[in-house]
């Protein structure tokens, strides 16, 4: 992506990377899409362990995470990628509306949940504000 300064000239920035972990492969195909068309690096991971290779090796600005996934479920890979780096910005997505859940998610470092099925535009419009709007550390739940 390049970017005009007022004398003319470009410099190049570094795209942000969006890291998208869920078990569903058609959830992952759409929110790469989606993520991918905005100029987002896009990754993806359909588990923990992948999940966690990709956040150890390419450093993903923001990670959308899926709260059921087998073997090791949304808070554990949170507690992960927090460890390994805290200022990694986490959404979480669930298709439960376990409250114990979403509050100990909270606690951990996620800055919003969304409930499934989510509107699209509500995510992308969260995404983009996350990672372009600046420092916003505001923390809501939006969803069905």
């Amino acid at each position: 992506m390049l970017m005009k300064l007022s004398y003319g000239r470009y410099i190049e920035l570094e795209k942000k990377k969006v890291l998208i972990v869920d078990d569903q492969n058609g959830i992952r195909v759409l929110l790469m899409e989606v993520f991918s068309s905005e100029g987002y690096n896009t990754f993806q991971a359909s588990n923990g362990k992948l999940a966690l290779e990709i956040v150890k090796n390419d450093a993903p600005d923001l990670v959308l995470l899926d709260m059921k996934i087998p073997g090791m479920d949304g808070l554990e890979i949170l507690k992960h990628v927090k460890a390994i780096d805290r200022n990694i910005k986490v959404i979480m997505m669930t298709a439960y509306g376990e409250l114990d859940m979403i509050k100990e998610a909270t606690d951990l470092g996620a800055l919003m949940h969304f409930t499934k099925p989510f509107d699209i535009d509500e995510m992308r419009i969260a995404v983009n504000m996350q990672l372009r709007g600046g420092n916003s550390t505001s923390r809501f739940a939006i969803g069905s």
